[in-house]
This record gives C-alpha cells, sequence and structure tokens, in this order.
C-alpha cells in the first residue's frame, strides 16, 4: 500500500453497521432511552435504571441488558418519532406488558429524582400510542396530566 492510499484511508469513514430490525425488546427499551434523553441529558442513574428494568423484564443478565439498551441507543438516535417504538408495542404485545413498558418510562424519568415536563411529554405520547388514556398514567403514581 502507498502512501497515498494510506491517507486515503484515514480520512475515508467506514460505512455504519447497518441497524438491527425492530423487535419488542429493542422497541421497550427504545422508548426508555427516549424518555431518558429526553431532557437532553442522559444520566447514570438513568442508564442503570434502564438496564435494571431490561433485565427483569426480559430475564435478562446485566450484560445482556446493556448490550440491548446499547443497541436501542443507536435505534432511538435514528428513529424520528416516540410514535415508532409505542405503536410496534401495542400491535405485537398485549395490554398488560403495554402497561408495564408504561411503568418503566415512567421508573426511568424518575431514576434521577427529577420530573421534567419534556419527559413527561415523551410518556405522555408513548401512553396515547400504546392504546391508553392519559387518565391511565395518575394510576401509575406520576401525576402527569395537570
Amino acid at each position: 500500500m502507498d502512501i497515498l492510499d494510506r491517507l486515503t484511508n484515514l480520512f475515508h469513514k467506514p460505512s455504519p453497521e447497518p441497524l438491527p430490525e425492530l423487535d419488542t425488546q429493542l422497541a421497550l427499551a427504545g422508548l426508555l432511552v427516549r424518555v431518558a434523553k429526553s431532557d437532553h441529558t442522559y444520566r447514570v442513574e438513568e442508564i442503570s435504571r434502564i438496564d435494571t428494568l431490561l433485565a427483569d423484564i426480559f430475564a435478562l443478565n446485566p450484560v445482556e441488558a446493556a448490550k440491548l439498551r446499547a443497541t436501542s441507543e443507536k435505534l432511538e438516535a435514528a428513529a424520528p418519532e416516540t410514535n415508532k417504538f409505542a405503536e410496534f408495542i401495542h400491535d405485537k404485545v398485549p395490554e398488560a406488558l403495554r402497561l408495564r413498558t408504561l411503568r418503566a418510562m415512567r421508573d426511568v424519568m424518575l431514576a434521577d429524582n427529577v420530573a421534567l415536563p419534556e419527559e413527561q411529554s415523551v410518556i405522555q405520547a408513548a401512553c396515547v400510542a400504546l392504546g391508553f388514556d392519559l387518565e391511565i398514567l395518575t394510576t401509575l403514581g406520576d401525576g402527569s396530566p395537570q
């Protein structure tokens, strides 16, 4: 390889890895990441809570949960709107898991002990897309509708 080829390779960006196809686990994890990032901060407490929730909901070990979260972070960054994840879940999973998804989103919102309007807005949009009335949020304890 000559010097010109080496220089060219230094400035050539490799093609990004293709994103995996959306499934229930990635959609739920994407919603959790979306609510955590909605206030433009992504705190360690939120990341840790997401990993714990994913491990619990899907019976994953800590490494598997962290990998799922990391993959969902990439999908979340590429997904234009919250409804994409929520509608996927709505169409694929029973009501009990959809409700558990809302509870998990609330838990992530409260992981840093601060419930900001941006986070509440994401949860409200997901609530409707998941097929629930906003009133259900009051039963979850987050007090979103005010």
